[in-house]
């Protein structure tokens, strides 16, 4: 299950947005996601766009929170919480915080950036121990993938049925490449009405988890946000699927489809 609900996380915090001399996101941006697993109204996940200080420079401070709710719970209860700080510029991480709790599974992880000597530490807070990374060329953490996407791809760049691929360092297992495939454009109904999405592809591993490799699908507003709307994954038992449930303070308008 946890594998699950961090994957789940992970795809939450996708999405592209064209370059421009304008963010596509500001301090004070605000995104909830409700999940649902079967009839289940399985968990929240919210991500706060914030702002702070590291090494008297002044940075983004996303935090983002998710946990099951309801009947969920009763059967396994997940508290997780994650923060990224990376720059205002170019989106560079400069530290990296992962703690969480899902059904008795607990981890407890900070990683901190050096860009100047390209290296980065992963101090493993539960288990006591140091690991040291050699950083790669645009590297992102978990969350601090997802704002850089939104202000790094041009959607004439994408095209259909080819994979946006990203270097990314969140956890022990190291660095490794996210791959993201576009399928195009689809409108998907909401609570807020019609919006029209760029639609996605994530490539993941089958087996005990996911049916097959190419088992979720993620869609994104097709405006100047680049927000998630919709993700739905066939599990190897199962499905699981989330959508926006409630959000403020977006730089731009939130383009609703008017019948």
């Amino acid at each position: 299950m946890r594998k699950i609900f961090l994957l789940i996380l992970i795809l939450t915090f996708f999405g592209v947005q064209g370059q421009s001399s304008q963010s596509a996101f500001k301090t004070g941006e605000w995104l909830k996601f409700r999940m649902h697993y079967g009839f289940l109204n399985a968990s929240y996940a919210t991500l706060q766009v914030n702002s702070a200080t590291i090494d008297n420079k002044a940075v983004y401070h996303v935090v983002g929170h998710g946990e099951t709710t309801g009947v969920a719970s009763w059967f396994f209860k997940v508290d997780d919480t994650y923060e990224s700080y990376f720059d205002k510029q170019d989106g560079k991480p400069y530290r990296f915080v992962r703690k969480i709790d899902e059904g008795g599974y607990t981890k407890d992880v900070e990683i901190n950036f050096d860009h100047k000597t390209s290296k980065a530490e992963l101090n493993d807070k539960k288990n006591k121990k140091k690991l040291n990374f050699t950083l790669e060329n645009n590297i992102q953490d978990l969350i601090s993938a997802f704002y850089f996407l939104r202000n790094n791809y041009k959607i004439e760049d994408l095209e259909v049925g080819k994979a946006i691929t990203l270097k990314m360092l969140y956890d022990d297992d190291g660095i490794f490449d996210f791959k993201l495939k576009y399928l195009g454009i689809e409108v998907v109904n909401t609570k807020y009405g019609k919006v029209e999405c760029l639609k996605f592809r994530p490539l993941v591993q089958s087996g005990r988890v996911f049916k097959e490799q190419e088992s979720l699908s993620l869609w994104v507003s097709n405006d100047d946000n680049r927000i998630p709307i919709r993700i739905k994954a066939d599990l190897a038992v199962g499905a699981i699927k989330a959508d926006i449930d409630g959000y403020n303070g977006l730089k731009h308008q939130f383009k609703i489809i008017m019948e």
